[in-house]
């Protein structure tokens, strides 16, 4: 279960996860998330959604295992 908080990107960039929410169609679990650093386009601050078993997941990094979003910990 994801839960509110900073996570950190495997590239490096942090976030924070507001919370859970519901596809309106697929009732698929997706995580909403803000971005805290500001980047072409986008600024600090932006909203994301992903699929909860995607924000989850593991991905290849260097030939090693790692999680995609790593918690950091609650927000101060």
């Amino acid at each position: 279960m994801i839960k509110p908080g900073i996570y950190l990107h495997y590239k490096g960039n942090k976030y924070e996860v507001l919370g859970r929410a519901m596809h309106s169609e697929t009732r698929e679990p997706m995580v909403v998330y803000r971005q805290l650093y500001a980047s072409p386009g986008y600024p600090e601050g932006s909203l994301w959604v992903r699929p909860e078993a995607m924000f989850a997941e593991t991905v290849s990094v260097d030939g090693r295992e790692a999680p995609r979003f790593r918690f950091l910990g609650e927000m101060p």
